[in-house]
């Protein structure tokens, strides 16, 4: 089983930016639908942006145009460029297949100040 360990969160003024990192324990060159999700307080956790057979997907309105999903299937890392960071993007955000099929890591916390 894969393990997924985020990094990269932290606290941001509003219309900042952050890269967070997933890296895999196992080779992901072989899985194409890679995505982050996010899960802010009192909610349930979302698909934010994700891999698609032609490329990538902005599953939420709200961050199209400012996040962006890139992978390093070297490093077994999958990434997630944040900018123009609002409040409304406080979560934990985690990666994982499309849909989920492995184990959810310990996400990483992104908090946004405004």
């Amino acid at each position: 089983q894969v393990q997924l360990v985020e990094s990269g969160g932290g606290l941001v003024q509003a219309g900042g930016s952050l890269r967070l990192s997933c890296v895999a324990s196992g080779s992901i060159s072989g899985i194409n639908f890679m995505g982050w999700y996010r899960q802010a307080p009192g909610k349930q956790r979302e698909l934010v942006v994700s891999f698609t057979a032609r490329g990538s997907t902005t599953n939420l309105d709200s961050v199209k145009g400012r996040f962006a999903i890139s992978r390093d299937n070297a490093k077994n890392t999958v990434y997630l460029q944040m900018n123009s960071l609002n409040a409304e993007d406080t979560a934990v955000y985690y990666c994982n297949t499309v849909p989920s099929r492995f184990g959810w890591g310990q996400g990483t916390q992104v908090t946004v100040s405004s």
